[in-house]
């Protein structure tokens, strides 16, 4: 692979050395500096000229800053003669800004893919967006992965005899019914409305969960609130054992010790899109590597080969 250039932005560095590490290829080095008016500047420190440049950086906060970053280093691979620049983005949290659903809103995640391209990305890697409809807001190639086979190696571990997949709602049902069947389990999904960022009410749960081990997945955990809900719910319906699973593990404004507080929870576990700050960590946490995976879609784009056969059945 002489002709690739990895860089990383401040985001997430840990994931980028480690997905260089397993494609045998160094990670190039990135100066960012701030002028006396707080704009940014961003010099990539690696030779680009005709090369494969690919810009590992997930949106996570603080985001705007991140965001920048990644726009700036885009411009400057372009600049400096990339013979083609793929953004891999392992959290795209514009997604959740992906229609206008009440009057006079700005749809984030389409104007954020926009501003990418603009800036040079002719190739976006992603790994579980939000909503399907955001891979169509980009006007370049994306190649979209997504954790289920990482999360289903870890609960084949357990006993699944009792076991069903919970979904929070019908938006992710889809995906929850695809990691059943990984796992060989039923599925259920929750009733949910939402009111605000942190206001969710879930009637009811459709499917069998009365006596069941559960697991809950979702694409994301934020505030936690969905999941907090979800769980009273279980609850309710006599659920015998609780384990919660998402691909983003955002953790924001302590939902990760509030998770982990609830007795019946045994197990949060999550991958590494986003970094976990060292001093959140809780026992009952498991963050799972993605690092693998994303390593072998960029050598298969590298190389020019398929990626969605990543995800064929063996």
């Amino acid at each position: 692979m002489r002709e690739i250039a990895v860089f990383s932005g401040s985001a997430h560095p840990e994931l980028a050395a480690e997905v260089c590490a397993h494609l045998g290829v160094p990670l190039s080095p990135v100066r960012v500096d701030r002028f006396a008016n707080d704009c940014m500047e961003v010099q990539l420190q690696a030779n680009c000229r005709e090369r494969d440049v690919f810009l590992i950086q997930p949106l996570v906060a603080p985001v705007q800053q991140h965001l920048v970053e990644l726009l700036l280093m885009c411009d400057a691979a372009r600049g400096a003669s990339a013979a083609r620049i793929t953004v891999v983005m392992p959290h795209y949290s514009y997604a959740r800004s992906d229609k206008k659903d009440r009057p006079r809103i700005s749809i984030g995640g389409r104007l954020v893919a926009d501003l990418l391209v603009t800036s040079g990305a002719s190739r976006v890697l992603a790994m579980t967006l939000h909503s399907p409809q955001v891979h169509g807001f980009f006007s370049v190639p994306v190649d979209h992965l997504h954790a289920l086979r990482e999360l289903a190696a870890h609960f084949r571990r357990y006993d699944l005899s009792r076991t069903t997949v919970v979904s929070p709602d019908l938006g992710n049902a889809k995906e929850a019914a695809a990691f059943a069947r990984l796992l060989g389990v039923g599925v259920a999904a929750g009733a949910k409305q939402r009111f605000s960022d942190d206001r969710v009410v879930i009637s009811t749960v459709i499917g069998e969960v009365a006596g069941r081990d559960v697991i809950v997945l979702d694409d994301e955990i934020a505030k936690g609130s969905t999941v907090l809900e979800l769980l009273d719910r279980l609850r309710e319906l006599g659920a015998r054992s609780i384990r919660v699973a998402c691909t983003h593990g955002l953790f924001a404004a302590g939902a990760l010790k509030r998770l982990a507080a609830e007795p019946d929870v045994l197990e949060i576990v999550c991958t590494n899109t986003v970094p976990v700050p060292d001093g959140e960590h809780e026992g009952k946490l498991q963050v799972l590597s993605i690092a693998p995976a994303l390593a072998e879609a960029v050598r298969r784009i590298h190389d020019g080969e398929s990626v969605s056969a990543l995800f064929d059945a063996p």
